[in-house]
């Protein structure tokens, strides 16, 4: 009895501890709602669109608040202002990222989107030279993209005007740009692998964001046992794995050091040098988590904006008319060029407004502190998962006229001049912004105004072009259809 009780003591006293530690430890924390035990604020949250909580949550709170999901506190940022503050003037202190239970299972760190300290700067640094090398920003790329838009309009005039879903169509016309990158290939439309690969990414972005995998990343423990949707999340992955590994393999067979023809040649050529750097970071498991990475940012955002972009010119055809109309007096029936941009200024205000509007990352990827912070008057230790929320910077009435409404206006002077909007950062700011910015701001171009210069795109009959959000980690249009006219 005696021994009972001793033990009895013995835990309540670390349970008291573990709450004074805590206590200690989140002392001056950004403010936020209350948390009930065990769940945290799960049942306050909008479980499959969690920025729109958080955007409520931010009118009571302010732009720096906090939220726990489970047993973890958050940091939310809203706001343009507070967003650049942190990741421009403390961009060393928020520049790590989370590692979750479902990252542990799926990249266990490795790569360039999940990765952290020297292991993200090395592949970060040869990510940006690469991308450099094989193309980004250089006439090499363009003509690669000029030649899938020629692919990609055989196959919209295919359909002969009649309604059909461009969902598949437009994954594997952006896919294949990414691809001629890393893999220096072009994959058909109908190709069995590219049809699979893109289904597996298709299905990894919806489930991301979705209930499960909120549970299982709160309650590895609890969850990880149950069937559903993150458990999918974790196979597709490693069928994601397994193909890249195959990919590269071969290459391996095939490299000749002195005439490196696309990303996981020069990857397997700093393999080769026998540096330290060599073993430390330019292994296989980098290499596999690098290429998985890349293809899928590479494919995911563009052709959702793309997507976006065809759905918003169906809803509004007479902006349409008015890109159409700027393209025949800049460029006629030529092949569209990246130089053509900065005499179209209409065209370019039209693009920056679907990715406004498009809204496709927003939530942002997590960022995580890398050491204890204090910023703007409250504490935030090391280690701490913080949403540098892009919804409320994309949506910020002190930057945007008309934060909620497709207004192409937002980056138009009033003499028709295209003008700079410094909140426009749908590829986020700071340390951790996309590696493949350039890259897709050049597709997008390319992409759009050649649709638009051959084609006028219209609803089917009776269809109702709905424009708000599917369920997933990015935001994408809803299943729709389209009809491709051609104009010439």
């Amino acid at each position: 009895m005696e021994l009972i009780s001793l033990l009895l003591s013995v835990v309540f006293i670390l349970f008291l501890a573990n709450i004074f530690k805590s206590h200690k430890k989140y002392a001056n924390f950004p403010p936020g709602p209350k948390p009930l035990p065990f769940i945290g604020n799960l049942h306050t949250i909008n479980k499959t669109k969690l920025h729109i909580s958080l955007m409520e949550m931010s009118k009571k709170y302010g732009t720096v608040f906090s939220i726990q999901l489970g047993m973890k506190k958050f940091v939310v940022l809203c706001g343009y202002d507070t967003v650049k503050d942190a990741l421009i003037n403390h961009a060393e202190e928020f520049s790590g990222r989370p590692m979750t239970a479902l990252t542990a299972k799926t990249s266990e760190g490795y790569g360039i989107i999940p990765a952290n300290g020297e292991n993200w700067r090395v592949m970060r640094r040869f990510t940006l030279s690469t991308l450099r090398d094989f193309g980004m920003g250089k006439k090499g790329i363009e003509d690669k993209i000029t030649e899938e838009c020629e692919c990609l309009m055989q196959k919209f005039r295919s359909f002969g005007g009649k309604p059909f879903d461009n969902l598949t169509i437009i994954n594997a016309a952006v896919a294949n740009i990414i691809v001629s990158i890393l893999l220096d290939h072009r994959y058909e439309y109908d190709d069995p692998t590219i049809l699979k690969l893109m289904r597996i990414i298709n299905e990894n972005v919806k489930f991301v964001g979705g209930v499960m995998v909120r549970l299982y990343n709160s309650f590895p423990s609890l969850v990880g046992w149950l069937p559903g949707s993150h458990n999918t999340v974790i196979e597709n992955s490693k069928i994601m794995e397994r193909f890249i590994r195959d990919t590269f393999t071969k290459k391996e067979k095939e490299l000749d050091v002195n005439n490196q023809r696309n990303l996981i040649d020069a990857f397997l050529a700093k393999q080769k040098e026998g540096k330290s750097e060599s073993t430390l970071y330019y292994h296989n498991k980098n290499l596999t988590f690098l290429v998985s990475n890349l293809f899928v940012a590479g494919m995911e955002t563009t052709s959702t904006t793309l997507r976006w972009g065809l759905l918003l010119m169906m809803k509004y055809p007479e902006i349409q008319k008015k890109v159409q109309s700027e393209i025949e007096n800049v460029i006629g029936s030529a092949q569209p060029h990246v130089e053509h941009r900065k005499e179209m200024p209409y065209t370019d205000a039209v693009i920056h407004e679907i990715q406004r509007f498009g809204d496709i990352v927003p939530s942002n990827v997590p960022h995580a502190t890398t050491k204890d912070t204090t910023f703007r008057g409250y504490f935030i230790p090391k280690g701490t998962t913080v949403f540098p929320l892009l919804h409320s910077v994309l949506r910020d009435k002190a930057y945007f006229e008309k934060p909620e409404e497709f207004y192409p206006e937002h980056f138009l002077d009033s003499h028709g001049k295209f003008k700079k909007n410094e909140a426009f950062i749908p590829f986020s700011i700071g340390k951790r912004s996309c590696a493949g910015e350039n890259l897709a701001k050049m597709e997008l171009f390319l992409f759009f105004t050649t649709l638009l210069q051959n084609f006028t795109f219209q609803a089917p009959p009776g269809a109702k072009m709905d424009l708000n959000p599917a369920l997933g980690f990015t935001n994408a249009p809803l299943p729709h259809e389209i009809c491709a006219i051609p104009r010439r």
